[in-house]
This record gives C-alpha cells, sequence and structure tokens, in this order.
C-alpha cells in the first residue's frame, strides 16, 4: 500500500511540473508574440512589406535602428548650426529697430530694402521678418501717440497675429531717435506658411488707418 501510494505521489508530481512547464512556456510565447508585434508595429511599413519571416524583420529593425542614429547625428549637427546662427540675433533685430527709426527698413535678409523719407515724425512704419521658428515684426511710429491710441495699435495687432496663426511670446517697447520702437516676438508652427510681404502690408494699412498716417 505504501508503494502503491509512493508511486501515486509520484505520478502527480510528474504531472503538476509537466503542466507548470506547459504553462511557463506557453506564458513565454505570448509575451514573445506580445514583443514581435511591438518591435513590427514599430518598423516604417515599407520596410518590411512582403516579409513575413521573423528574420527578416529583426534584419530590418537592425537597419532601421542605424538609419535612426543617422539622423540623430544629423539633426544633432544642424542644431548646432541653428545655435551658432541666431547667436547673432540680438544685433540683427537692434539693428532692425535702429533702421526703422532712422528712416530705413531692413527687409527679411538682413539688408536694406527701400530707403523711406519720413518728413513727418509721426508716419509708421512696419517691417516683418523671419526668425527662428516664427516672426519678428518692429513697428516704429510716433511717441506723441496716445497711450490710448498705442493700446489700440497694440491690441489690433495682436488680433491680426492670432488670425494669422501666429502666437506672440514677447512685445517689447523702446524709444529710438523720438519714436516708439514696438519688437513683437511669435510662433508659428509652419513659418514657410507665412506671406511676410502680404502681413507687412496689412499691418501696414491697420496702423495707418489707426494713427492717420
Amino acid at each position: 500500500m505504501d508503494n502503491n501510494q509512493r508511486y501515486a505521489n509520484s505520478t502527480i508530481d510528474v504531472n503538476q511540473k509537466k503542466m507548470m512547464h506547459r504553462d511557463i512556456e506557453r506564458k513565454r510565447r505570448q509575451e514573445m508574440a506580445t514583443l514581435y508585434a511591438s518591435l513590427r508595429s514599430a518598423l516604417p511599413p515599407q520596410s518590411i512589406k512582403g516579409k513575413r519571416s521573423l528574420a527578416d524583420h529583426m534584419n530590418e529593425a537592425v537597419n532601421h535602428i542605424k538609419h535612426l542614429q543617422t539622423r540623430i547625428k544629423e539633426l544633432g549637427s544642424q542644431r548646432d548650426d541653428l545655435k551658432t546662427q541666431t547667436s547673432s540675433w540680438p544685433d540683427l533685430r537692434s539693428t532692425t529697430a535702429l533702421g526703422l527709426a532712422g528712416n530705413l527698413i531692413i527687409g527679411s535678409s538682413g539688408s536694406s530694402s527701400s530707403l523711406l523719407s519720413v518728413g513727418n515724425c509721426s508716419t509708421s512704419r512696419v517691417a516683418v521678418n523671419p526668425c527662428f521658428g516664427g516672426v519678428e515684426i518692429v513697428i516704429s511710429c510716433g511717441d506723441s501717440d496716445s497711450l490710448e491710441q498705442q493700446g489700440m495699435i497694440l491690441s489690433r495687432l495682436m488680433q491680426i497675429l492670432l488670425e494669422q496663426g501666429l502666437t506672440v511670446i514677447s512685445c517689447a517697447t523702446t524709444h529710438v531717435n523720438k519714436r516708439l520702437v514696438y519688437t513683437i516676438q511669435s510662433e508659428v508652427s509652419n513659418p514657410s506658411c507665412i506671406d511676410f510681404s502680404g502681413l507687412e502690408q496689412t499691418l501696414t494699412k491697420v496702423i495707418s488707418s489707426l494713427t492717420g498716417f
């Protein structure tokens, strides 16, 4: 009887071990299937089109990772170049503001686009230039404008910029040669969609209608 009991217990233990092994193997296969599915979803569809074997997918994953590493290095280099270029922007902004106040409008290329004879110190001038990730607007007005009129001008300008899809991030006012110079910095998701010349004309018309010049 004892032998039979031991045999029965031994059989149960073996069966339990087999069940545990099958359960572990099933879970392992499920986890691997989930990982492979996640890997496939991370790969560009065109890279695995027509390729069904796991080996092909693994090979494409290696190639994709190498491609991403190369792109990261390229983008890092472009970022460093942009940082170097932006270091000169403060000087460019100062030149633009002084140019407006001195009857010279600076074009988007940074060179003088036209000389404007300003006989009346109240004449308003506008320059719209691209800047990193957005648009810079520099406006020169006569400092004789009342605070109420200045507020109306800024309020209308902000409204137009919002309508153009621009997000204003800063607005500074300075006095240069007895003139008020507003420098507005804004951001936009896609600067290439901005018509700088058209925006400059629109702002000029609005300011002229508000100031009478």
